[in-house]
């Protein structure tokens, strides 16, 4: 539902500055009352840059440029490719057989997607918004990389602290792209449209949904819980569809199960090896479920 409150926003606000409204009431005024959470500086600043300030950036600007809200919710999905190749890159992980077979699917994905916008439509119009979108994920699947960095730490208290840093960049880039008039237009005459989408991004995507997120993590083990992210594009689209009149053409939707199908491969298969691996050691206190439980909440 994420991003169909995006969209409502973005109607009369420029993307950019909406981002900078939604990360200032992520993280004021609770960043008053939460503690910092024990990770460096650097680390905070790294998630809040390449997971906030980076995908969210690119994301609003993708939809800004004519990217549709449920296609947004498929697309941003590509982020999975880019974590596997930033993690072999810089951390050395050497993904599975099964991994780079989803990946492959997801890229296949992203191309009937594309072939998709191209349909009856010129090319830089349509396919620039995806490539915008890409980008997106390309941000964040190298935050996931750098939250690696905040294993065992309060996954709320990143959220939050992390925060602090997306404001002031978005608000300079805004004024660089869009000009001072537009950014103060935008902060001065603030509608109900902007109000409703900040409300339900800050408060219930980011605070509220990342805590369930986080609580559930801390439950169970991430290879159960993750999973459930590819309700995401399901729901994107149907929202979509429902509210926002959105209805994808043939290719969109064929690109759409083709790249939620190549997500899902990885992740099953992380799933059964797990529940076969601990099914065959004895039980013991699971020390390392809150440290994957930052990792997975904040993807």
């Amino acid at each position: 539902m994420n991003f169909v409150a995006i969209d409502l926003g973005l109607s009369d606000t420029p993307p950019l500055v909406l981002v900078a409204l939604r990360f200032v009431f992520v993280a004021l005024p609770l960043v008053f009352f939460v503690p910092r959470p024990a990770v460096s500086w650097r680390t905070i600043a790294g998630i809040g840059i390449f997971m906030s300030a980076g995908q969210f950036g690119l994301l609003f600007t993708a939809m800004h440029l004519g990217l549709p809200a449920g296609l947004a919710a498929v697309v941003l999905q590509c982020q999975m490719v880019f974590t596997l190749i930033v993690g072999a890159l810089v951390l050395r992980e050497r993904p599975t057989g099964m991994q780079l077979l989803g990946a492959t699917l997801a890229v296949g994905g992203l191309g009937l997607v594309a072939l998709g916008r191209l349909h009856g439509a010129p090319g830089l119009v349509a396919i620039v918004p995806v490539l915008v979108c890409v980008a997106a994920g390309l941000s964040w699947g190298i935050g996931n990389v750098i939250a690696r960095s905040a294993a065992g730490a309060n996954g709320f208290s990143v959220v939050v602290w992390s925060a602090l840093v997306v404001p002031v960049p978005m608000i300079v880039l805004s004024l660089v792209l869009d000009g001072p008039a537009a950014v103060g237009d935008a902060l001065t005459t603030i509608g109900w449209a902007t109000i409703g989408s900040v409300a339900f991004t800050a408060g219930l995507a980011s605070l509220v949904g990342y805590t369930i997120w986080n609580m559930l993590l801390g439950r169970y083990p991430a290879s159960v819980v993750a999973p459930f992210a590819l309700l995401v594009p399901p729901v994107g689209l149907g929202a979509a569809w429902l509210l926002l009149g959105e209805v994808p053409n043939t290719f969109e939707l064929l690109g759409s199960a083709v790249l939620v199908g190549g997500v899902a491969v990885g992740q099953l298969r992380r799933r059964r090896s797990s529940v076969v691996g601990a099914a065959s050691v004895a039980p013991a206190p699971i020390v390392g479920e809150e440290t994957r439980g930052i990792l997975g909440s904040r993807g």
